[in-house]
């Protein structure tokens, strides 16, 4: 009897940390903050559209003076590569940012969806912070000035 005790007791305590939400340093929660480190040259990021043209998110991170911005492009299915600070308004503090399911990104806070399409388009709220880019020949090119107002974020 008291082995099941022990059994019942080591699977309820497996099945309840399971249950716990995944926090930054958690090995689960890193499948969804892999962030590339990238520079800049000249002022500029510079990032080639073929690296983010497959749908998928792509997660970097650049090091200012006085922290890490991180943020993700993706490029919808209405062929817009768009960009965003992997943080919102409202969620930025608990430092998680978001993670993809299909066409959406979602919050890894609160769980709020959005639809690619409305990244960049939509803003305020638990929606992804904007970030400005262009698309100059083969290359997306984000300004560094337009990363250094997301410091606030991280």
């Amino acid at each position: 009897m008291r082995g099941i005790v022990t059994v019942v007791t080591m699977l309820l305590a497996v099945g309840f940390s399971l249950a716990q939400p995944t926090t930054e340093s958690s090995a689960a929660f890193s499948l969804f903050s892999s962030h590339k480190k990238i520079k800049d040259t000249g002022g500029n990021i510079v990032i080639p559209l073929a690296d983010v043209s497959d749908g998928n998110a792509h997660y970097y991170q650049y090091k200012t003076s006085s922290n890490t911005v991180k943020f993700f492009i993706i490029k919808s299915r209405d062929g817009v590569v768009r960009a965003a600070f992997d943080a919102c308004d409202v969620c930025f503090s608990s430092r998680k940012g978001y993670s993809q399911d299909g066409e959406v990104m979602i919050c890894n806070n609160c769980g709020q969806r959005f639809h690619s399409s409305r990244i960049n388009v939509v803003k305020g709220g638990c929606n992804p912070a904007p970030l400005e880019r262009n698309v100059i020949g083969n290359n997306l090119v984000i300004t560094v000035a337009d990363v250094l107002p997301g410091s606030r974020f991280f």
